[in-house]
């Protein structure tokens, strides 16, 4: 599992990940890639714990996305299954188990102080946090024919990954007004929203 975990992880994180995931008696999936989910924990009928996390992530990410779902498990298990997903205590206990890894030594200096800022109130995931979602993603393998939301002109016309076409428009507070091409409905889209740019 260790020669596994050193292809995805941080060196520096790949002992304590191991033993993490010894703890918690969880079974770790690596999948391709979901789009609309980095991972997710979940019991099993037969009574076992299983998290999948995408492969695709890069270091960082994998390892924030892990132990992310490895806080869902012992948050249920601490507090019992009838709390919030992403409520208080899972904050607590993601908190907790995030701190010991929130070095130097495992996490580039460029990223800390986001992740500083971002863990003392972490929310249900990491692309919600706009600037630390950015810093994360210069850390991606990267992919010519995509731009974020935020860069677009305002009236230029993508696409999102399942193909549908959206008009960017104005900025409401922190996410942009965005008409779906085909039936006219507004949505909401975060500004670091991976897009492909069909015509300004």
């Amino acid at each position: 599992m260790d020669d596994i975990l050193t292809k995805y992880l941080p060196e520096r994180a790949v002992d304590p990940c191991l033993q993490l995931i010894k703890e918690s008696g969880v079974n770790l999936k690596i999948v391709n890639q979901r789009v609309t989910r980095h991972g997710d924990y979940r019991k099993m009928p037969n009574g076992l714990h299983q998290i999948t996390i995408n492969a695709t992530l890069n270091k960082y990410r994998f390892l924030i996305t892990l132990v992310h779902e490895i806080a869902h498990l012992a948050a249920f298990s601490k507090y019992g299954r009838q709390i919030k997903p992403h409520g208080v205590e899972w904050k607590r206990t993601f908190q907790y188990l995030m701190l010991p890894f929130l070095r130097p030594e495992i996490f580039p200096s460029i990223l800390l102080p986001h992740l500083a800022k971002h863990f003392r109130n972490p929310k249900a995931s990491s692309d919600t946090d706009a600037v630390l979602s950015l810093a994360l993603k210069k850390f991606d393998k990267q992919t010519s024919d995509s731009s974020f939301v935020f860069e677009l002109p305002f009236g230029s016309v993508f696409r999102i990954y399942n193909g549908k076409l959206f008009r960017k428009g104005n900025k409401r507070v922190k996410r942009y007004e965005c008409v779906e091409v085909g039936s006219g409905k507004v949505y909401l889209f975060q500004p670091n929203a991976e897009v492909e740019l069909i015509k300004e």
